[in-house]
């Protein structure tokens, strides 16, 4: 396994940020770390890479414990933090030269001229850091996580600040790098996971609520959403008492989106509520259930 967490737990002062997480990463593939604000993805990210120590519990990166042998961990980890740290007054190439030096790395102008082309930063690889757009200071962050050629990557929100041309180009960058390393990435924008990740962890209040296949969570997932509309109008209190039924939301004048807690066909209840209250079933359709319904049902499940 590229990364291994077991039974990690931090402590500020009284708050637990993190409560006996474990998880693992293997070689090769790229898991989506997600969950709301304040649920402990940047505590964890931090431990991981050596930024900060846990309070109780180990973690190894490609076999090194980084309690006892951190600068070893440090060598096989890229690291793109969410707020990434660059030295404004510094040229795009001077800084990928200078991480570099940090590293060691051999043939340094030649690595440099790699990750500027990789990342798409030619046209800008002789202006200051300061002089770039908040886009181009990600791509910047990325090819400084990089230049070393980490067996491990992990991005705290890596497509910040990007607009969609440069959204698509990042993720596949993304994608090409898993197919050689371990990518770790955080993220709240639901599409991209979907498009990226082999498996997603979902971590809500500093402890795991979800880790499985992408595609497994997906067809395991024990909810349906359900979109009807009726002929006249009705009411959300009168369709939460249809069995199954845990909430309806109106989309427009007599459209209705029921969230129904069972795989089952509920087709004959629906009907038989609308024949109940004087009502027609003008379309019923069952709508696909994405991750990002299934992440507000699991977290909002932990939260309650």
């Amino acid at each position: 396994m590229s990364i291994e967490v077991n039974h990690i737990t931090k402590l500020y002062g009284a708050q637990k940020a993190l409560n006996d997480v474990s998880f693992s990463v293997g070689e090769k593939e790229i898991v989506g770390f997600l969950g709301p604000n304040g649920a402990g993805k940047s505590t964890m990210m931090k431990i991981i890479t050596c930024y900060i120590p846990p309070t109780n519990g180990t973690v190894k990166v490609c076999g090194f414990d980084t309690a006892e042998e951190s600068i070893a961990v440090r060598r096989q980890i890229g690291y793109l933090p969410e707020h990434n740290p660059l030295y404004l007054d510094m040229y795009v190439k001077e800084f990928l030269a200078f991480a570099a030096g940090l590293y060691n790395v051999k043939n340094t102008v030649q690595r440099v001229k790699d990750m500027i082309a990789l990342t798409g930063l030619e046209r800008e690889q002789n202006k200051k850091i300061g002089a770039l757009s908040k886009g181009y200071r990600q791509r910047v962050g990325l090819a400084q996580a990089m230049i070393h050629d980490p067996k491990v990557l992990i991005m705290d929100e890596p497509t910040t600040g990007l607009d969609p041309n440069q959204l698509q180009e990042i993720r596949n960058l993304i994608k090409q790098l898993g197919n050689e390393k371990t990518v770790m990435l955080s993220t709240h924008i639901m599409q991209e996971v979907e498009a990226l990740c082999n498996r997603v962890i979902i971590i809500n209040k500093g402890e795991i609520v979800a880790n499985a296949d992408t595609r497994d969570l997906q067809a395991n997932n024990k909810r349906q959403m359900i979109t009807v509309e009726f002929d006249k109008p009705t009411s959300a209190s009168l369709l939460r008492k249809i069995a199954h039924v845990t909430d309806a939301h109106n989309k427009r004048d007599n459209i209705w989106q029921l969230s129904i807690s069972t795989q089952d066909d509920v087709r004959k209840t629906i009907f038989d509520f609308a024949v109940q209250n004087q009502l027609s079933v003008l379309t019923l359709t069952r709508d696909e259930q994405k991750l990002e319904d299934i992440f507000k049902q699991l977290t909002a499940e932990s939260q309650s």
